[in-house]
């Protein structure tokens, strides 16, 4: 199984990893500490993140599901979309197709 999808994949990328920003505890994914997450200039933060959002994009191909931090990442096939429940109040929908 294979994510589908229509938008620029950078787009994908880009609304992927502001979603997993508002994880509160992504930083749990890389194996690391919050105090060793705080000492991460911004932009190191921004590259961490990014490479997250990347890796998930490949493991939802092969598994419906991840988990980052205390977060869930979800793949829905019927509806396009990646689903990042950030926390249980909070779940963003990043579309994989283009809007016509």
């Amino acid at each position: 199984m294979a994510i589908r999808y229509t938008r620029p994949y950078d787009k994908i990328l880009d609304e992927l990893s502001g979603a997993l920003a508002t994880i509160p505890d992504c930083y749990e994914t890389f194996e690391m500490s919050a105090e060793e997450w705080d000492e991460l200039q911004p932009a190191e933060r921004d590259v961490c993140i990014r490479t997250l959002a990347d890796d998930l994009f490949y493991v939802l191909g092969s598994s419906p599901a991840a988990e980052a931090g205390s977060g869930k990442v979800e793949y829905d096939k019927a509806h396009h979309v990646i689903k990042v429940m950030s926390t249980p109040q909070l779940v963003h929908v990043v579309g994989l197709r283009e809007q016509a």
